[in-house]
């Protein structure tokens, strides 16, 4: 199915890649990028990994905020979080994969709603549904 791009965004990186530097074309974002200690690098600066945890999180929690409204499954409050953890290794085929896990806390919500939340918001959410099949994502409601 395609998709009505409303807004789209645009980034360069230069360098060695994952030690480089990247930034957005309009100047809104620039990161200096390292590889982890864990993967052999410097650590000294940021990683494809956590730019995606950082962009994850932020998304699916407003996809749940979209989804509760849109669909009067009540309101998600404002303490609500989102911790995503992205890891990165190589796959058995050979190359690099990830994964994901998706921590999130809705006080005070209750129980079965906060799953049908938690649900549809990655039925929203695009980063869910750019992942969905291809890379191994969980969810818990803490």
């Amino acid at each position: 199915m395609p998709t009505k791009v409303v807004y789209s965004t645009e980034a360069k990186a230069t360098g060695g890649g994952r030690n480089g530097e990247s930034a957005t074309t309009d100047g809104a974002l620039a990161v200096t990028l390292a590889t982890p200690k864990e993967m052999g690098g410097s650590g000294n600066g940021n990683n494809p990994e956590q730019l995606f945890a950082v962009g994850y999180a932020a998304c699916y929690l407003g996809a749940m905020r979209f989804a509760a409204s849109s669909e009067k499954l009540g309101t998600v409050p404002e303490d609500a979080t989102v911790t995503a953890t992205v890891g990165i290794g190589p796959r058995a085929e050979g190359g690099f994969g990830i994964q994901v896990d998706l921590k999130v806390a809705l006080p005070g919500i209750e129980k079965a709603v906060a799953e049908k939340i938690v649900e549809r918001g990655h039925f929203i959410c695009p980063y869910s549904n750019a992942t969905k099949g291809n890379i191994e994502v969980t969810t818990t409601l803490v």
